[in-house]
């Protein structure tokens, strides 16, 4: 089943002052759809919404922190009142703490848990109440292979992630249940270049970083978009390392344990040390006074487009050019035999 992106499309993002969030509401904006941002930095969402605009959309910027529920529900009706009845809503908003389980306070991971789960939870909520009585609508949920499978030093965001893949295999189930029209997508991501990686609060020696391969959130951008799109799919996998670490620890999680005793910790973080005037936006947005722009600082090292991605949105061709390989190399192999 798909459902057309177009002028008259509402669209939701929540976290889309930066990053994936900032990345995907200027994906959906090109495709002149109606846009409200959700984030908390006064600047990162005012920019955001310049964005979205210049990519010919109409970008309806909201200060709201996902972790409250009543203001998630207020900016919802915000955003019906103002755009129109909400087409599709995309969660994407979270924090995290960089450090071993111990070393993580019991408040800082509860909030983590809250904006990174409870965020879902609630997005998810406020769109279903308002979806559910027209019975259409689509919930694209952001996720990560994190989903699936958890790694050192990120505890709070591997439980979290765990927690919405949960999430979403009840609601769907559910939704089937009441005949719903209204449908639930996930998009499991990989390592992406964004400015987590200098605004999460970190307690490691040196700056984390992005566990390579590495890609632009323009590619996770337009993964959501085409979910959103074609939400019939229980979910979507985005890059080849998202689905080598998932069929990895469906197969061999005893070995990948003691793979990422050994390098899970090495991996994640850079030769620099970190630095003391690093912001952290657990408790507070690190783009309430200044714009720190969708990107993070691994340009450089970051993959634009995802093979795994196209072939995926493309699987009839891939498996008819499959199936065709195969037939040809039967009847090569035919002719040896005879020969």
């Amino acid at each position: 089943m798909k459902h057309k992106i177009g002028n008259d499309t509402v669209v939701v993002v929540t976290g889309a002052s930066g990053g994936i969030g900032r990345a995907a509401a200027v994906a959906f904006a090109r495709r002149g759809a109606r846009v409200a941002l959700l984030a908390r930095g006064e600047e990162g969402l005012d920019a955001a919404a310049a964005d979205v605009g210049s990519a010919g959309g109409r970008g309806l910027p909201i200060r709201v922190d996902v972790a409250d529920s009543g203001r998630v529900d207020e900016a919802a009706q915000r955003a019906e009142d103002e755009l129109g009845p909400i087409d599709v809503w995309v969660n994407v908003a979270f924090s995290s703490v960089f450090a071993p389980f111990w070393e993580i306070e019991p408040d800082e991971f509860k909030r983590a848990t809250e904006v990174t789960y409870l965020g879902y939870v609630n997005g998810t909520r406020a769109a279903l109440k308002r979806m559910m009585p027209r019975d259409r609508g689509v919930i694209v949920q952001c996720g990560s292979a994190l989903a699936y499978r958890g790694i050192p030093l990120q505890s709070a965001y591997c439980g979290s992630k765990h927690a919405v893949q949960g999430l979403q295999d009840s609601l769907r189930a559910e939704l089937m249940h009441e005949g719903s029209g209204v449908k639930v997508t996930m998009v499991q991501m990989p390592a992406v270049n964004t400015p987590q990686f200098d605004w999460v609060l970190n307690r490691l020696p040196r700056r984390p970083q992005p566990v390579p391969p590495i890609y632009q959130p323009e590619v996770a951008a337009d993964a959501l978009v085409y979910a959103a799109e074609h939400p019939g799919r229980r979910e979507y996998w985005v890059g080849g390392s998202t689905v080598g670490t998932i069929l990895a620890n469906r197969f061999a999680a005893g070995l990948l344990d003691r793979y990422l005793a050994r390098t899970g910790f090495t991996s994640q973080q850079t030769e620099e040390r970190t630095r003391d005037d690093q912001p952290a936006n657990l408790w507070e947005p690190a783009d309430e006074d200044a714009d720190h722009g969708g990107h993070g600082r691994f340009d450089e090292q970051a993959h634009p487009r995802s093979p795994q991605l196209w072939a995926g949105q493309h699987k009839y061709l891939v498996g008819a050019a499959t199936a065709g390989a195969a037939a040809g190399a039967a009847v090569g192999a035919a002719k040896l035999l005879r020969r």
